[in-house]
């Protein structure tokens, strides 16, 4: 079966695999295999094990979709990481998103000074008077 885990800044995972392992935390887990019936899964966090012989990767993900049919499978997320464990995907990706927040925070901070500086320059050239 062939498997694609896409997101919005591209594919992440694109190859076959012998079969997959679908888990959210909300839902449980179910297994997909060659040949399956159709089968369509909202997730909100949760991973895919893909499994190909004797090599095993987790994609860890934050809201998605699983789809399969006809031996594909796709997986749409919002954010996702691969690993050699659950666990260690899982903590890349918190790192990851814990720096972006902070880097959002910062932007944000940021942006609140310029904003205050422009109208501080605005207010000492007396823009908009006449």
């Amino acid at each position: 079966m062939r498997i694609v885990v896409s997101t919005h800044q591209g594919n992440l995972y694109d190859e076959e695999v012998d079969y997959v392992v679908v888990h959210s935390d909300s839902d449980g887990e179910f297994a997909v295999m060659t040949d399956h019936v159709p089968v369509i899964s909202v997730m909100d966090t949760g991973y895919v094990k893909l499994v190909k012989g004797s090599d095993e990767l987790y994609v860890v993900l934050v809201s998605g979709i699983f789809e399969f049919h006809d031996n594909f499978a796709t997986i749409l997320v919002q954010e996702a990481h691969i690993g050699r464990s659950a666990e260690s995907a899982k903590t890349h990706l918190e790192e990851i998103r814990k720096e972006r927040l902070e880097r959002n925070r910062q932007e944000s901070s940021d942006f609140t000074q310029k904003e205050k500086e422009l109208r501080e320059n605005l207010r000492k050239a007396n823009a908009g008077s006449l």
